[in-house]
């Protein structure tokens, strides 16, 4: 039995327990892994529910353009959506979203438009002002705006929240969402709740959102409003998909918890999922004192961990932001980015050696020719030579050099490194697989552990 289009794979996405991360947690945890949806995230059900409320109510017509601003996820919903009914499609999204999300829509047809994440949402500059203003702009279109149309909510009332009550025999407790739009929790919490009042509701949120506040004070502050770099959560405004009076708590979750939780589960459940199901589990383990041991707890895993290899999966990124530890040599150079090696020649001058020492604001420079690293120079040890004998600028770098810095493997550890550099010797250094050479200095390892 074949299905007719794509369309007919979305929805029914499995209810799997998870068991390693949550074992101290006395009760039972069920991840609803949207992921299996043909475009990897839960989006694809709202996608497909906006675009047939909007045919049926003549918004969208044959041939019609679909304008949306999307984080990505909903873009690839409604892209799909397009694909199977012949509509073209316009997403405006930000610059804050991963280079997969955005090239992952350009692959099933979709325009792309970026704009500026750091802008209030009535900026002209917004991607909600751009999306508005290109849906008045340009013939046959139709904006979707899923943060206002109630067909994202109905979405969830119609098949998130029945799949989840019948794959827990209504035996759920609480449903957990780290949310954004209001869609998912809304609709599918107005369902739970009908079935049982009792089920509780727990948003995630992130810092720099509004929406935490906004629920427990019913007040709009945008001084709670900041960047954060959780992607598909939070928000600067409240849409009006949100009722506030489904949701029990939110809970927030930082930037680190959330990226670090969301490898933790690909690593340790085996469910290589994005972002938000990082911030939706952690915000879980925070509230763990709430939870008792029959209740059946279940969290919605959003999307597909593809979506951020460059991000969330990215060990430099990781660590360029304090999100993970560096370990190793290895991890103390990736951290930093790609930098390089400043060495000096020991037949040019001292002169020249303090010249790219401030150009480039470095304190230990390698000595090398072309037999390799034959010394080093500090500017402590110049400026000692200097203050003693101002003409010594003038000489060879190999008249005043001091001895090489010690090389070590990829692999050293942080705390072996520490006790090589002293006072006498400002830097260690290693090669990697194709045989450059790296340099590490105390001020590497004092930022590493200051993250």
């Amino acid at each position: 039995m074949w299905l007719e289009n794509i369309l007919e794979t979305i929805g029914n996405t499995p209810l799997i327990k998870l068991n390693r991360i949550t074992k101290d947690l006395p009760c039972t945890v069920l991840a609803k892994v949207e992921y299996f949806n043909p475009g990897n995230s839960i989006k694809d059900r709202m996608a497909l529910k906006m675009v047939e409320v909007a045919e049926k109510e003549g918004k969208l017509k044959p041939g019609g353009i679909i304008i949306e601003g999307t984080s990505g996820n909903t873009g690839m919903g409604l892209a799909l959506a397009a694909c199977v009914k012949e509509y073209k499609c316009i997403f405006v999204t930000t610059d804050k979203q991963s280079k997969e999300k955005a090239d992952i829509l350009k692959a099933v047809g979709a325009e792309v438009i970026v704009c500026p994440t750091n802008v209030e949402p009535d900026d002209p500059r917004s991607y909600y002002s751009v999306a508005a203003r290109l849906a008045k702009e340009i013939p046959n279109s139709y904006h979707m705006n899923q943060y206002d149309n109630p067909a994202n909510r109905l979405a969830h009332y119609e098949s998130t929240g029945p799949e989840i009550w019948e794959q827990t025999d209504g035996k759920i407790t609480h449903f957990v969402v780290a949310t954004g739009t209001g869609g998912t929790i809304t609709g599918a919490a107005k369902y739970l709740k009908e079935k049982n009042p009792n089920i509780k509701v727990w948003a995630i949120d992130v810092y720099g959102s509004l929406l935490k506040k906004f629920h427990d004070t019913g007040k709009v502050d945008k001084n709670e409003v900041h960047p954060y770099i959780t992607e598909g959560i939070g928000e600067d405004f409240v849409p009006e998909n949100y009722d506030m009076s489904l949701i029990d708590r939110f809970e927030q979750v930082t930037d680190k918890d959330g990226a670090v939780m969301a490898r933790r589960i690909s690593r340790e459940e085996g469910i290589f999922v994005g972002y938000s199901a990082g911030s939706a589990l952690q915000g879980i383990l925070q509230l763990k004192n709430e939870l008792k041991k029959d209740d059946v707890v279940v969290v919605i895993f959003c999307d597909h961990g593809s979506r951020y290899v460059a991000k969330v999966y990215n060990d430099q990124w990781m660590m360029e932001r304090g999100f993970l530890d560096a370990k190793t040599f290895k991890d103390l150079v990736g951290g930093r980015g790609a930098k390089k090696l400043v060495t000096i020649d020991p037949n040019q001058t001292v002169a020249e050696a303090i010249n790219l020492m401030r150009k480039y604001d470095i304190e230990n420079i390698p000595v090398r020719n072309e037999e390799g690293i034959v010394g080093s120079l500090s500017e402590s040890g110049l400026f000692n030579k200097i203050i003693s004998t101002p003409e010594i600028k003038e000489q060879k770098v190999s008249s005043v050099m001091e001895k090489p810095y010690p090389i070590v493997t990829f692999e050293t550890p942080v705390e072996r490194l520490s006790s090589l550099i002293n006072k006498e010797n400002g830097a260690v250094m290693s090669r990697d697989e194709s045989g450059d050479f790296h340099i590490v200095t105390k001020y590497d390892i004092i930022q590493s552990l200051a993250k």
